[in-house]
């Protein structure tokens, strides 16, 4: 007789191998105890994974069955009494040690009750043998107005797939932004999801430091609330925005930060205003040298930088790498309101030349000798700036596409986080931040400069006095 093989209720003739599922038969008792069995377990599991909820709840009950309510009242009152204490006699504190890490534990399980469709719809997930594999969320970290996630890749992603999804993640969790950065391990990614804004409201004038710190110049306000500082010591600035974006906010806020080293004349401040003189002439007391209409005097005075600069060299060689500002040998800082006047728009070709030659040495060898450059455009385009890579410290504020986002800044930035193309007409002076080492761009406001707040600025700072459309000392 041949075997028959029954292979889900269909028998199979002519089969070698005749297998059958075994039915085991066993008490009713049996079963009820292993269900109970495999319950108790997921409970333990959930006890022991929650222990930072399911601990207090345990001891709030022994105290209930021994004390009575009074038990649980009274910890209750005196860890609210402690905590409020806590809170108005450190703010800091409180905030970093107390609310931060128990407001992150409730937003990890707000992020975990979505996060298996969040992660499909953005097609972060990975199917493999039948089988659906998500990243994992390792760590939630509250700040104000922002959580940072972080979370553990599948293998063989990499943050720019998350990177690219940015926008599509911040609709889905209901935020204003997502910004990727890479974690701490490499198959971490870490990311930032922003509530809140802090920069909505306009940053008044920051105060104006007796000796400016040249690693640390605060000019504005970063997005998490904290100050933005810039790093002008061994750097060089270029700051790209479009029409109205508030280019004017963060040259005004770098000049007022070094004000103080101004009028003590350990800085120079040489301003180059190509369009006449509109936006700069104000500050007019400030600059220790000025030019606004005449080019062949700005090829000059850019030519006795770079002769300056080499004078320096040579002094400094074999003595220091980095020039230390004095009131013998200033700082110069190069302040140029709109570059492409000097290297694309102008029509002779000799003076474009000269300029394009001066402004190149200066940016290569001019940080170690304290010679600086603030350079300030709106078409970012390689044939207006093709010196861009000269540039460490990178300033974009609002620009007109978003294929200028990447121009500004660098390859895959906007993809990152840097909606430079979004950024509100109604919100001039908000910019987004590349700085040197640094490929996560950072969103910030430079204080506002009014006309009479520069007028005072230069009242108090300036060196230099203005008579009769001249200057004198």
């Amino acid at each position: 007789m041949p075997f028959v093989n029954v292979i889900r209720g269909q028998e199979i003739p002519d089969a070698p191998l005749n297998v059958r599922t075994p039915v085991v038969r066993i008490p009713l008792w049996l079963a009820v105890a292993w269900w109970c069995l495999r319950k108790l377990g997921r409970l333990a599991v959930v006890y022991v994974r929650y222990w930072w909820a399911t601990l207090p709840a345990t001891g709030l009950g022994w105290l209930y069955l021994e004390h009575g309510w009074l038990g649980v009242v009274v910890p209750i009152g005196g860890l609210a009494l402690v905590l409020t204490g806590w809170a108005f006699a450190s703010p800091a504190s409180w905030l970093r040690f107390g609310w931060w890490p128990v407001k992150g534990r409730l937003r990890r399980w707000q992020y975990r009750r979505v996060w298996h469709p969040a992660m499909a719809t953005a097609r972060l997930t990975v199917s493999w043998d039948d089988h659906t594999i998500l990243p994992v969320i390792k760590r939630v970290r509250c700040t104000a107005g922002a959580d940072t996630v972080t979370v553990r890749m599948v293998r063989g992603q990499i943050p720019d797939d998350y990177a690219k999804v940015s926008e599509r993640l911040a609709h889905t969790f209901g935020v204003r932004e997502v910004k990727v950065a890479p974690g701490t391990r490499p198959d971490l990614v870490a990311l930032t999801l922003t509530r809140g804004d802090p920069l909505a409201q306009l940053v008044p004038p920051l105060p104006v430091p007796a000796v400016p710190d040249f690693t640390r110049l605060a000019v504005g306000l970063r997005e998490d609330g904290r100050p933005f500082t810039l790093r002008l010591l061994g750097s060089q600035l270029l700051l790209a925005g479009a029409t109205d974006a508030g280019k004017g906010s963060g040259i005004w806020s770098l000049i007022a930060a070094l004000s103080g080293g101004i009028a003590s004349g350990v800085v120079q401040v040489w301003a180059f205003d190509p369009k006449g003189g509109m936006e700069l002439s104000v500050g007019r007391p400030l600059f220790h040298r000025f030019a606004c209409d005449d080019f062949p005097a700005m090829a000059d005075m850019l030519e006795e930088a770079v002769k300056t600069m080499r004078e320096r060299t040579g002094r400094l060689r074999g003595i220091t790498r980095q020039h230390t500002p004095t009131a013998d040998e200033p700082l110069i800082l190069i302040v140029i309101d709109e570059l492409a006047n000097l290297t694309s728009y102008l029509t002779d070709r000799h003076l474009k030349d000269r300029i394009k030659a001066a402004l190149s040495v200066l940016l290569s060898q001019g940080r170690a000798v304290g010679v600086h450059v603030l350079a300030c455009l709106q078409d970012p385009r390689k044939e207006v700036l093709p010196f861009r890579n000269l540039f460490p410290t990178r300033i974009a504020l609002r620009l007109s596409e978003d294929t200028e986002v990447d121009l500004v800044l660098n390859d895959g930035t906007r993809d990152r986080g840097a909606l430079c193309d979004r950024i509100p007409k109604s919100l001039p002076g908000i910019a987004y931040v590349l700085l040197d080492g640094d490929p996560t761009p950072m969103r910030v406001r430079f204080s506002y400069w009014s006309d009479d707040d520069i007028a005072e600025l230069a009242h108090t700072y300036g060196r230099l006095r203005v008579v009769d459309g001249g200057e004198v000392a």
